[in-house]
């Protein structure tokens, strides 16, 4: 029997949840391919590659000679790029391309939100008076706080920034999700926290901070998510599951 050969495109828990389902289905050659933006990435059990593929034209190489029958992105929500260049790819070809992805969270009762369109205009939401920032916005994103050095921030992220990338005055914290919503609040209440600063991925690996942050009434400045091309859309593993048993 010939198998179907499957590529994830992952770094995220949903990638990692769908690695395994399909680690013992010997009917689907599937490939996990992670960005390699994490110096020790939680490895799949099934193959895998790390790095990029060169744009959209790299990938659309990779699938053709892969003869790949379907596409899962399962990237972050903010992995726009990725996104784009997958969109492009498979309709260049007419491969099948699904999106495995979390809804986004929402604000609730005695949540204090500030919704902004990116990293920039995060910065500028903190205003000029000093506080004291908890960030959790990823490495890569580190580099716009610098222009507001007058906060206080304390950064939280799998790898630690290069020291170029970092605001004069911040503490780091290395940690991987997930995180219990008591410690959550112990480390604000500790650290003197006045404002979080966050993107909104979704899921419940990170979302203490917000339950905490309701706790303690501190305002939350979220960062929406980037815009993507029309996708279909699923959030669970059956479904996408459902998808692979369909193409191929």
């Amino acid at each position: 029997m010939t198998s179907k050969r499957i590529l994830i495109l992952g770094g995220t828990s949903e990638a990692m949840a769908l690695a395994r389902a399909l680690s013992v289905r010997p009917d689907i050659d599937a490939i996990l391919s992670l960005a390699g933006r994490t110096g020790h990435p939680v490895l799949p059990p099934i193959a895998h590659r790390i790095g990029g593929f060169g744009g959209v034209e790299g990938l659309v190489a990779y699938l053709k000679d892969n003869a790949v029958v379907a596409l899962i992105d399962a990237t972050h929500p903010f992995a726009a790029q990725m996104t784009r260049n997958a969109a492009q790819a498979c309709e260049a070809l007419s491969v099948p391309r699904l999106v495995l992805t979390r809804p986004a969270w929402q604000p609730c009762e005695g949540d204090h939100w500030t919704s902004v369109a990116d990293t920039e205009a995060a910065v500028d939401a903190l205003g000029e008076a000093p506080r004291t920032v908890f960030l959790t916005v990823g490495r890569l994103s580190l580099p716009a706080f610098r222009r507001a050095p007058q906060h206080h921030y304390l950064m939280r992220s799998i790898d630690a920034p290069d020291l170029a990338d970092r605001p004069p005055r911040m503490d780091l914290i290395l940690a991987r999700g997930p995180f219990d919503q008591v410690a959550e609040r112990d480390l604000m209440t500790a650290h003197r926290v006045d404002v979080i600063v966050t993107k909104n991925s979704g899921g419940s690996a990170t979302d203490a901070k917000l339950a905490a942050a309701r706790d303690l009434g501190l305002p939350v400045i979220m960062i929406d998510r980037p815009t993507m091309p029309q996708s279909r859309l699923v959030f669970t593993l059956d479904d996408a599951m459902a998808f692979i048993e369909s193409h191929g």
